[in-house]
């Protein structure tokens, strides 16, 4: 079967295409609209590149984390987060990184950082002015990176522009902020899958997870009005907050993407540094301004200690329970992910043997079958 059918038959008509934007830009093929991704040609190719980068193709996920991060269970793997070398609590030390920040600015502060210190040379981000049309943008300038603060809690396609500055090669260290879906992808390019055109994969810098649930529908979104900062509370208060305006989840919910019921990774397990939003004894009311950082490959470690020796980070203990008691925390609300996705997949093929793009490592997931 040729590539983009079998994308196109297996993902995007399967309601498993999560918009990443990891087949576009690559050819003129594959396109985005509103959120949503449709082939606008017909290809001939056997063995494309959309078809290996796709993040809902199958691949063998266990083979590429031993790849990179030589994840086992004696080098800090844990199975329902992945490779761990550290889990702190931190946020930006700058106030006006916080001031415009999701929750405590960790991410902003980081990749600000690894701009100013050389770690990467340009960066893929997403940019949102407000909730709605959100786009996926290249920085080179380190004080740039605050203007792509946020969430609009939408998927747009951000991989499309770093095939796009793969292909250009002005850059040799690139660094992408993204959701789950977009950090596996840029890893599956990493594993070169065509030697005599690997999209100079061996630019890809650094790679920067964020913690996702789910994703919202863009036209949804606009029903629900603009707003410049949204968030989503812990699930005790059962709402989402649009600048000073409180929306019932129950009016939230039936926007979640499709395709998002059947994502696995909550902490984004594919990236050098993984962020989201804080989770300790203290509560959400302590929580609320601090970021919940994971460490996952020397690289990361490396800046991350170079934020905290220059001060650009601020660390917090966990209390209570400690670092144990977070991580407690972490791999909870990823089981309970995992588990709907397995269900939920389960339940569109009608098989406990055909989970789709997770077939090849079935067996690490056969806790939730």
């Amino acid at each position: 079967m040729l590539s983009f059918r079998e994308v196109e038959r297996k993902v995007v008509n399967n309601d498993l295409c999560t918009n990443c934007g990891s087949c576009q830009s690559l050819c003129p093929f594959w396109k985005s609209s509103e959120g949503r991704t449709y082939a606008g040609f017909d290809c001939d190719r056997k063995e494309g590149r959309c078809k290996y980068f796709c993040p809902r193709m199958p691949a063998d996920l266990d083979a590429l984390r031993q790849k990179f991060f030589g994840a086992d269970s004696e080098s800090g793997f844990i199975p329902e987060l992945g490779p761990v070398k550290g889990v702190y609590l931190t946020r930006a030390a700058d106030d006006s990184i916080r001031k415009g920040a999701q929750h405590g600015g960790t991410m902003t502060a980081l990749v600000k950082l690894a701009l100013e210190e050389g770690f990467i040379d340009a960066a893929v981000l997403s940019k949102a002015e407000g909730t709605l049309n959100p786009e996926g943008v290249l920085v080179t300038n380190p004080a740039d990176v605050a203007k792509c603060s946020g969430s609009s809690f939408q998927i747009p396609p951000t991989n499309a522009k770093l095939n796009e500055a793969l292909i250009a090669d002005e850059y040799k260290k690139i660094g992408l902020v993204g959701t789950a879906c977009k950090t596996l992808a840029a890893y599956k390019m990493k594993a070169k899958p065509f030697a005599e055109n690997d999209n100079n994969a061996d630019n890809i810098g650094m790679v920067f997870g964020l913690f996702c649930g789910w994703g919202l529908d863009w036209q949804g979104m606009a029903k629900l009005g603009e707003a410049k900062h949204v968030d989503i509370l812990p699930s005790k208060f059962h709402r989402m907050d649009m600048d000073d305006k409180q929306v019932d989840l129950d009016e939230v919910l039936p926007l979640v993407r499709e395709n998002c019921k059947y994502c696995y990774d909550m902490t984004a397990e594919f990236a050098d540094l993984s962020v989201g939003g804080a989770r300790s004894a203290e509560g959400w009311d302590v929580d609320k301004g601090w970021n919940q950082l994971i460490v996952r490959s020397e690289k990361g470690a490396e800046l991350v200690k170079l934020a905290k020796e220059k001060g650009v980070l601020e660390f917090r203990d966990f209390g209570g329970k400690g670092e144990a008691g977070a991580i407690e925390k972490l791999v909870a609300a990823s089981k309970s992910k995992r588990a709907k996705a397995v269900k939920a997949i389960v339940e569109k093929t009608g098989s406990k043997d055909d989970l789709t793009y997770l077939t090849p490592n079935k067996d690490s997931f056969k806790a939730y079958l």
